[in-house]
């Protein structure tokens, strides 16, 4: 299960970046925020993810 939270947490970092990326281009801030936010969540899910393993 933890590669599949793995891989969640990657496609959610994705999708942050696209999100920071589009709100960029359109000039939206609130994209643009939402998108860092969804980046920073998915940063924090990948340490907890890290530290899991390092206590296997």
């Amino acid at each position: 299960m933890s590669n599949q939270d793995k891989i969640s947490n990657k496609i959610d970092e994705l999708a942050g970046k696209g999100k920071e990326a589009a709100g960029r281009a359109t000039d939206d801030p609130d994209l643009e925020a939402e998108g860092k936010r969804d980046q920073a969540k998915s940063n924090l899910k990948q340490a907890g993810e890290k530290i899991k393993d390092a206590f296997k």
